[in-house]
């Protein structure tokens, strides 16, 4: 692993230099309280103070809603993926959202290979960004609160520099480009480093077990508490939107008037819509609220967990910030597990 310096004197530099690799994009600030991933038209507009953004960089990969292809006269038809070629740098993903990527590669690359999400996962450098905790992190419970892969460039601030790791051939040749902007770490980095480290420790507050959370909820698939979630819960979706694992989607033509040529056309979907699991007959399998604010749940913390080892929760703290009825997901497994 290699790890140089970057004075923060030459960070401006350093962002810019990152056009020469494909478009940047960056944190910026949206609201009082929110922020989102959007093209960098000036480096000041970078919000290093950022936690988390509405939407997570999922969004760059496995698009809320796109045409697949196009079909006309005839048997042909022609395959639209967008922005397939586009090369873009994604600078600012703090640790959390670097873990939910890891884990939609996961999701899109098991079984039945997403070729459309693939592709611009190829096309996208990462550069990981270091932070402090707020009320709603619980990453550290998640064991998402670093990552040693995942990522091109990981910049991890002190007080007048940033320590950049080098975790991808990409990520090595850019630094080689821009040696004239970083330097060599010292002792005295080393040291600072591990001060934020144990302070950044010190600041998570909230906290999730999950050592055997699946077998509780195993034992709780009749608990109350999903009753009452269901008489709380909207069913209206913003937690599966601003999630960085959530990948469920509806596929669906449109057809022109004379139905002889249309598009396809692939749409973030929720398993909370009341919709989602209707099949053909009309039968709906989660027809009631509850059942369907359970089956989230469980999906997060009991099915992916059976499948693949471990949580599809990366403890971003989202969906505790966007629930407009301030539905908690950490007080929610607490009360599962007799706590609260």
């Amino acid at each position: 692993m290699k790890i140089l310096k970057l004075p923060k004197a030459n960070f401006q530099k350093f962002l810019l230099s990152l056009k020469n690799y494909g478009e940047v994009h960056i944190p910026k600030k949206k609201s009082e309280e929110s922020y989102v991933f959007a093209p960098m038209e000036d480096p000041s507009e970078v919000a290093l103070e950022y936690l988390r953004t509405i939407i997570p960089p999922k969004k760059y990969f496995f698009k809320p809603k796109e045409s697949i292809f196009h079909y006309g006269d005839g048997n042909h038809f022609n395959e639209h993926i967008e922005d397939i070629d586009k090369k873009i740098v994604l600078f600012g993903l703090h640790p959390c959202d670097i873990h939910g990527l890891k884990i939609l590669d996961i999701v899109f690359g098991t079984g039945y290979i997403d070729k459309y999400y693939f592709a611009r996962r190829r096309n996208v450098l990462i550069i990981g960004l270091s932070c402090m905790p707020d009320e709603r992190c619980f990453c550290r419970s998640m064991g998402t609160d670093a990552t040693e892969d995942g990522f091109d460039l990981f910049l991890s601030e002190l007080k007048n520099s940033y320590l950049v790791t080098v975790g991808s051939s990409q990520g090595d040749d850019i630094t080689n480009d821009l040696k004239d902007l970083l330097g060599e770490i010292t002792k005295k980095d080393t040291n600072e480093y591990l001060k934020i480290r144990n302070e950044r420790k010190k600041r998570f507050k909230l906290q999730l077990d999950i050592s055997d959370l699946p077998y509780i909820l195993e034992l709780q698939r009749e608990s109350e508490v999903w009753d009452d979630l269901g008489k709380k819960c909207l069913c209206c979706g913003s937690c599966s939107m601003v999630c960085p694992t959530c990948s469920c989607f509806n596929v669906y033509d449109n057809l022109s008037l004379d139905t002889k040529k249309g598009e396809r056309i692939r749409q973030w979907d929720s398993c909370l819509f009341k919709d989602y699991a209707v099949v053909a007959g009309g039968h709906n399998f989660r027809a009631n609220r509850a059942d369907r604010v359970r089956n989230r749940y469980y999906h997060k913390q009991h099915g992916f967990v059976t499948q693949f080892g471990k949580p599809s929760c990366t403890g971003c703290g989202r969906c505790i910030q966007y629930c407009p009825t301030q539905i908690h997901v950490v007080e929610v497994f607490n009360k599962i597990r007799g706590e609260e």
